[in-house]
């Protein structure tokens, strides 16, 4: 039997929510954690263990919480949190709190709670701004706790991984100038660097910059640039010059721009914090933007499935009928549209399933994106799951976005009889099942 299945989405491929071409790019700027290197799972076991001891030995927190250990399974990025009534939720693009998706530590709380808390499921952007409170996570950085137990055991914590060293060659071999801004220390960029690139590692950058703060090295426009010596000490020399080979620490982009003057549309910057690393440059700098996002890769893969794609069509079916049949009124007619509602409620909980069972997927909601997705669209003009993704491209590559069809649209011709090569980065067109 010959069944042709919808083309699959390649994993590795970079996609775009604004048209931008490679061969415009001549500088390239990156983030460190989670965009030049990534870690292993045992980091965020070592960052919740940490955080744990400091409530317990500093904020007085009972020592019976030690008893609960982390579990890498049960959250995922892009939740918030309203430390007010401890609650940690999905949110939507809309500003809606996905039911269902609402945890008091492990136990989900009704629906019939969190409408009765928030009168309702919408939460306003002013409350939800008012989510987060100081944590002890931020602390685990802050007082280098993290940074230590990874430089003491590097080969643990750090995935190793020599495409990294490929992207930043790739670059440089083609004239390409190439930076670093990151908020984390020296010392601990210095052996991640030397551990994933080679003691040369600075050859390959015309600019580093440590503890950088960012969101704030964006804006704030008073605090200098000091560079740091050999030996790790901060001089306090004032700086003419941002040197290749060099290390500095602070600054800000203000300053970065008079010294280096790369400016606008000329420079891609990557990270994978989509406010920290992303919405400033996009916003009031006019950087052309990549976000890396880990989880894309694992997503696709599970998009790609034949369960899910058939989990998909069905329930978009569902959706047409219960749009096109609630017109009918008679009581056979509204008995079938619930049979059909309370099965489309169930296929949303499956696909939930799919990614996570307590969130579901990072971008989507049930039927609108999420949150997080709508940020990611705003601020990052190509996103993939990794800078080894860069690979797959010439430096002359343009990236051109789909054009979706909003909904008072019809689909485009293209979009009707094209498989869909040009719309979509596709791992196969067509496969065969006997």
């Amino acid at each position: 039997m010959l069944l042709v299945l919808p083309n699959l989405l390649n994993p590795d491929a970079i996609f775009t929510n604004n048209e931008m071409s490679l061969s415009d790019i001549e500088i390239y700027g990156f983030d460190y954690d989670y965009t030049l290197v990534f870690y292993s799972k045992h980091l965020h076991t070592l960052i919740y263990n940490a955080a744990r001891d400091l409530l317990i030995n500093e904020h007085r927190y009972p020592a019976e919480i030690r008893k609960y250990d982390y579990d890498p399974n049960f959250a995922i990025r892009g939740l918030h949190y309203d430390v007010h009534r401890a609650l940690l939720m999905k949110i939507d693009a809309f500003h809606y709190i996905q039911l269902g998706t609402v945890y008091r530590g492990f136990s989900v709380v009704p629906d019939e709670e969190v409408i009765a808390m928030y009168d309702g499921s919408h939460v306003p952007l002013e409350q939800m701004s008012d989510f987060y409170g100081k944590d002890s996570i931020r602390d685990v950085h802050i007082k280098g706790i993290m940074y230590r137990a990874i430089e003491a055991d590097i080969e643990k914590y750090v995935c190793y991984a020599e495409q990294t060293r490929a992207v930043l060659r790739k670059l440089a071999d083609h004239g390409k100038k190439i930076f670093l801004i990151t908020n984390s220390p020296s010392s601990f960029v210095d052996k991640g660097m030397k551990f994933l690139v080679g003691k040369d590692w600075r050859d390959l950058f015309d600019v580093v910059i440590v503890q950088a703060d960012k969101p704030n090295f964006f804006n704030d426009k008073r605090r200098p640039f000091r560079k740091v010596n050999e030996r790790g000490v901060l001089l306090w020399d004032k700086i003419h010059k941002l040197q290749k080979g060099q290390i500095y620490k602070q600054g800000n982009l203000y300053e970065f721009l008079k010294l280096t003057g790369w400016r606008g549309s000329k420079v891609l910057y990557f990270g994978d914090h989509i406010y920290s690393d992303l919405a400033d440059l996009t916003l009031k700098h006019g950087w052309r933007t990549g976000a890396i996002i880990p989880e894309l890769r694992s997503e696709i893969k599970i998009m790609n499935t034949e369960q899910y794609i058939q989990t998909m069509t069905w329930l978009q079916t569902l959706t047409g009928l219960l749009e096109h049949m609630q017109i009918y009124q008679d009581p056979d007619s509204q008995m079938i549209l619930q049979e059909w509602k309370k099965e489309r409620k169930e296929m949303r909980e499956m696909t939930r399933n799919f990614f996570n069972s307590q969130f579901g997927s990072l971008f989507r909601t049930d039927q609108n994106p999420t949150y997080f997705l709508r940020r990611l669209s705003r601020f990052a003009d190509i996103y993939m799951a990794s800078l080894s993704c860069l690979l797959n491209y010439d430096l002359n590559y343009t990236f051109y976005p789909r054009r979706t069809p909003l909904q008072h649209e019809l689909p485009t011709w293209s979009d009707q009889l094209c498989s869909g090569a040009f719309r979509i980065p596709l791992l196969q067109e067509m496969a065969q099942i006997k």
